[in-house]
């Protein structure tokens, strides 16, 4: 497949895709281009996300996706106008709701459940459900001047879905810190908590971003599909399970043809030829 580009462009319009797209040395960019709509995960939004996550799953040409965002803003969380409008219907909204929470719920697990590493680029804001969908990611780097919070107990809304991915990414006390208190936290404060990786300054975020893409890019596909899956499977698991499930996953792994290619790629200190298998 060859590098194909939809360029950002810093004001929504009709014409404007709801999304940008890069492919380029296995890094699949994917950027949410509303940034008038601070990227909210309106319907259309989270649509359109997991349309580009199942394309960049099916594509052997993609190893690494980085998800990303234009604007001040990364991402909103839900569209409270969308929601709000919602209770004009004949149920007060509870069916649109339920379809919204359930959709916004499959997208996370889609990201979890993607064979492939999804790292998260925040270089703005990320709230509630926008929070969700940076701790959903394998990893995040951020610029130094993001910020993150899960505001919703502000407006009488707890963020209880949120709550799922920020719990099983951050430290209970901290996470319930965020979630009770609804305040903001910088970037600094988020990578103690552990909901990212690195911070990075902005002007050397696209250098350091890709870097660290492509050099996870050049690790076996199978490999990181296997390594991935195993992760959050036995995150689920009792002490006793967890090893037990991780010690056939090795005996697996070891059986691949990448496993073996590369322990003798390394005992002949050259480097492997993958064959993603």
């Amino acid at each position: 497949m060859s590098d194909t580009a939809a360029s950002p462009t810093p004001q929504d319009t009709p014409d404007t895709p709801i999304l940008g797209t890069l492919l380029h040395e296995g890094v699949y960019r994917i950027v949410m281009q509303q940034p008038k709509a601070m990227n909210a995960l309106s319907r259309q939004m989270m649509s359109a996300l997991s349309a580009e996550l199942t394309v960049a799953a099916e594509n052997p040409d993609v190893r690494v996706i980085l998800l990303g965002a234009e604007g001040k803003v990364f991402c909103a969380g839900h569209d409270l106008k969308e929601l709000t409008a919602a209770r004009a219907e004949a149920d007060g909204g509870k069916a649109t709701y339920e379809a919204i929470m359930h959709q916004c719920s499959d997208l996370m697990q889609q990201i979890v459940r993607l064979p492939k590493p999804v790292i998260a680029v925040v270089t703005g804001v990320a709230t509630a459900a926008g929070c969700q969908l940076v701790a959903s990611c394998d990893l995040a780097m951020a610029v130094d001047t993001a910020t993150f919070c899960t505001p919703g107990v502000n407006i009488g809304l707890f963020c209880s879905t949120p709550m799922v991915a920020l719990s099983r990414n951050v430290a209970p006390k901290q996470a319930m810190e965020m979630l009770l208190t609804g305040e903001s936290i910088d970037a600094s404060t988020a990578k103690d908590f552990g909901l990212i990786n690195r911070i990075v300054p902005r002007d050397y975020l696209d250098q350091v971003v890709q870097k660290y893409a492509e050099m996870i890019a050049s690790k076996s596909a199978h490999t990181l599909k296997i390594g991935k899956e195993a992760f959050y499977k036995q995150l689920e698991m009792p002490l006793d399970k967890a090893y037990d499930f991780a010690a056939q996953t090795m005996v697996d792994n070891m059986m691949a043809v990448d496993a073996e290619e590369g322990i003798n790629a390394f005992l002949q200190k050259r480097k492997p030829d993958w064959k993603d298998c």
